[in-house]
């Protein structure tokens, strides 16, 4: 990978040896819809962690941001699990396999098991908070004016997002779709309610009033 490909709207991605397998891994194994998005959600987690004034450790956030959606894919759907917990799996056996300590794993791990738990991270270390930063950015659009128009520009021309919110939404669906059970409580159940014929939500009331316990 050149310097042009690492560095935009001055942030560099770590030159490490851990960054660099983390990156062939992730290219080499998701889609490139994939790949794109996790390197978008390693910068607009950086910048907004420029913007908090928040100290945070580089390549911490850049494993946490590629690693956050590959448990999207076709080799997790029989799981059962949901994707957030498969992709942290995956990662710390990643991690593992390279020696790194156990705390900074454990970050990581948070990191992508909660990076679609709004109103918890945020008050987290900030290696966890800014991987749902950079998500929440490049997907919901929040806090989308924190970030100027030309560092915005410089980094979509880097990883460019054409049809992105079509496209991420379908992935999604994709994801989950095979397993159903793991949305409940959580906002892939709103993906799976928009574009999946005949799925029922899980309904939090329900499960109390028809639990075994007696009245």
């Amino acid at each position: 990978m050149t310097v042009s490909e690492s560095f935009a709207a001055g942030v560099g991605v770590p030159d490490t040896k851990l960054a660099a397998e983390a990156t062939e891994l992730v290219r080499d194994t998701t889609s490139e819809l994939i790949y794109h998005h996790s390197r978008r959600v390693f910068w607009f987690g950086s910048l907004q962690g420029r913007n908090r004034d928040l100290s945070f450790d580089p390549e911490l956030l850049y494993i946490g941001a590629m690693f956050h959606d590959l448990g999207l894919g076709a080799m997790f759907h029989p799981s059962g699990r949901r994707f957030e917990v498969d992709g942290a799996d995956e990662a710390r056996r990643f991690l593992h396999s390279h020696a790194v300590p156990e705390d900074r794993i454990r970050r990581v791990w948070t990191a992508i098991a909660l990076h679609t738990t709004p109103g918890i991270t945020e008050f987290m270390e900030p290696d966890v908070a800014l991987v749902t930063a950079g998500v929440e950015y490049d997907v919901l659009g929040i806090g989308y004016h924190d970030i100027s128009d030309s560092d915005r520009a410089e980094i979509t021309a880097l990883h460019p997002r054409p049809d992105f919110k079509r496209r991420i939404l379908q992935a999604f669906t994709e994801g989950v779709a095979p397993k159903p059970e793991s949305t409940f409580g959580n906002v892939k159940a709103d993906v799976l309610r928009h574009f999946t014929r005949g799925f029922v939500p899980g309904d939090f009331v329900e499960v109390i009033q028809n639990s075994p316990w007696p009245e």
